[in-house]
């Protein structure tokens, strides 16, 4: 098998191309830069400059380089910028994944990985998430989520696509160092940034109905995502799998943000007091996974706990950071 992976020079698409590489599937990457970096690939690996909106680029480079499945993980993904932006949400993320489609069907590439994620979901009050809750996305972001994964299974049918969707819930961590998170958009590196110029971290809201107050997440070791990445490709390559699947990956196990900031400060030793503000909208209480179909499904289940994804991810830190 040889796979395109958009977004591969991306923080998640680099762990991803790493392990695929690793496994000794052929792999290509086809990422704009915007948020890439390019030394993160594994050597040997091509890198193409472009967009997935570039329908002739794209079957250039299934043909180019005998594409025979497709992980797409190119997509813009801040849930702020989403909102403040819908239009441009829905052309990048939605146009560029239908640009993809048109250009593996007329080529004959009939194996499709779909980065989705959790947002699809939106604030549902459960305990534990299954792929069976209903979607209500709360925001752009999501709402492009999942109207990607309707287009995916429509096109896989049209065209005979054998597809699988992965939700994400909370990714954190690096498999090395100088594949860490270089932006601070997630929950780690904004506390590590706010570390780093002498402010305390913030908690937004500690009257929520968890144990301790604080919003409670599932957070996923971005080697185990990688992993699980890889269980979805070999299953993607089974000849007896034609049709679709939609899994969770998490670890199915929540995690207060009050619990995750002590972790933080027992890994990096600055353990002064968070401050607490008010809640941000749009919070959800609780938010974690049922992980237990991707076990089913492709054998796999997440192994590293949170404190291996902080200490990693603050290695990283230190690296790119001082």
């Amino acid at each position: 098998m040889t796979w395109l992976i958009t977004g591969g020079a991306g923080y998640i698409g680099a762990h991803v191309a790493r392990a695929l590489a690793g496994a000794g599937e052929g792999v290509v990457v086809l990422d704009d830069l915007s948020a890439a970096v390019p030394e993160r690939l594994p050597e040997g690996v091509p890198l193409v400059e472009g967009s997935t909106l570039d329908g002739d680029l794209l079957k250039r480079v299934l043909a180019e380089h005998g594409v025979t499945g497709v992980v797409h993980l190119a997509a813009r993904k801040q849930v702020g910028e989403s909102v403040a932006e819908p239009t441009r949400y829905y052309r990048e993320n939605l146009g560029g994944l239908g640009t993809l489609l048109d250009a593996m069907a007329e080529s004959g590439v009939r194996r499709l990985l779909f980065s989705s994620s959790a947002a699809v979901y939106g604030n549902p009050d459960v305990d534990l998430i299954t792929e069976d809750t209903p979607c209500a996305p709360v925001n752009p972001y999501g709402e492009t989520k999942l109207a990607g994964e309707w287009l995916v299974r429509a096109a896989g049918r049209a065209h005979g696509i054998a597809t699988v969707c992965l939700r994400y819930f909370n990714v954190a961590g690096a498999a090395a160092p100088e594949l860490s998170d270089t932006g601070v958009f997630n929950i780690v590196p904004m506390v590590f940034d706010r570390l780093t110029r002498g402010e305390a971290p913030r908690i937004f809201g500690d009257d929520y109905p968890t144990p301790d107050g604080t919003c409670v997440r599932d957070y996923i070791h971005v080697a185990d995502l990688a992993d699980a990445h890889l269980a979805a490709a070999r299953r993607l390559s089974d000849g007896d799998f034609t049709g679709d699947l939609t899994l969770n990956i998490g670890r199915g196990e929540g995690v207060s943000v009050r619990e995750l900031i002590t972790v933080i400060a027992e890994v990096t030793g600055d353990t002064r007091p968070p401050l607490v503000e008010p809640r941000r909208p749009g919070d959800a209480p609780r938010a974690v996974a049922s992980a237990s179909r991707a076990h089913t499904e492709l054998g796999w289940q997440a192994r590293r706990d949170v404190r291996e994804m902080v200490a990693s991810a603050w290695e990283g830190w230190r690296r790119h950071h001082g």
